[in-house]
Order: C-alpha cells, then structure tokens, then sequence
C-alpha cells in the first residue's frame, strides 16, 4: 500500500486561517526561493508563532521574518 503525502499548504493561507487575530493580518509575500513575513504583532510570542506556522510550508525556500513587535 503506497502512502499519499498530505498536500503541503500555501505559506500564505497558513495565517489567513489562524485563530488567532493578530496574525490573520500579517502579510505573507513568497518570492523566488523566499517567504517573507510582514506586519505588527504585540509580542515576540506572537511573531514567533507565525513564524513557526509558516515553517512547514517553505519546502526548500528561505523564511524571511520582517514582523514588527509594537506592545501598544
């Protein structure tokens, strides 16, 4: 019996369908052989998780993560 890889998902749908708010608003651009990551989050905790969301996706290209961290 062959096993079927599950379909690997869009860097960016990966955000727009998060739970969480802050980060269905970040930008996701992919490039050649990149995935860059813009917008404003309130923690590090916040731009990490989105980082961390992406990680999955980027097959054989770079992460780029250019979130801003502004707490208020």
């Amino acid at each position: 019996m062959n096993a079927v890889p599950a379909p690997v998902q869009e860097p960016s749908c990966v955000l727009t369908s998060s739970p969480l708010p802050q980060l269905r608003r970040l930008v996701v651009t992919v490039n050649d052989g990149e995935v860059v990551i813009t917008g404003r989050v309130t923690s590090y905790y916040m731009k990490q998780l989105a980082q961390e969301a992406i990680r999955g996706t980027l097959g054989d290209r770079r992460l780029l993560n250019k979130v801003e961290v502004c707490p208020n």
